[in-house]
């Protein structure tokens, strides 16, 4: 049985989260556009404050003040399904796109020195980057497995845009 999760108000936490499949998620720009989209939808709907955003392949750090420090479940909660629901609509793909549950702990003090604030205006700029919708692709995860910088994806036309259906 898991301990419960520690929670408290007007606190930093520091959280971690990782892809399921261990595969470097995070070095797709289609990947990195959506999670910006889905930050800045659930910043919207739950304010809070956030430092040292990483994105290092399959892994998500960051730490995160939410204005009422109970809530933070429901900001993990809404960031992580949205994400999945998306990002398996985009890719044709089925089933769980995070690992297990994620990892929190209550900081002292504030964030880490040197954590930078986040660059909001960038997150929104990345957020408005155009995503293939309704359109099926596999991902080439050898590619991604790779040192080099270079990442290829093959595009399928197996799920290709259907006409919208009639209004009313």
């Amino acid at each position: 049985m898991r301990k419960p999760r520690e929670l408290a108000e007007n606190v930093w936490y520091e959280v971690r989260t990782a892809v399921n499949i261990e595969e470097p998620l995070f070095r797709l720009p289609e990947a990195k556009a959506l999670l910006h989209r889905v930050f800045r939808e659930t910043k919207a709907r739950y304010p809070f404050e956030m430092r040292g955003f990483q994105l290092e392949g399959a892994r998500l750090t960051f730490y995160i003040k939410p204005d009422d420090g109970f809530i933070l479940p429901l900001i993990m909660q809404l960031l992580k399904q949205t994400f999945s629901v998306r990002f398996n609509v985009v890719t044709g793909r089925q089933g769980h796109v995070w690992g297990e549950r994620y990892l929190s702990d209550i900081l002292g003090g504030g964030p880490p020195e040197g954590a930078e604030e986040v660059d909001w205006a960038a997150v929104e700029k990345s957020a408005k980057t155009k995503i293939p919708a309704a359109i099926a692709y596999t991902l080439s995860w050898g590619s991604l497995r790779s040192d080099g910088m270079t990442i290829t994806t093959s595009f399928s036309a197996k799920n290709a845009s259907k006409p919208a259906s009639p209004s009313g």
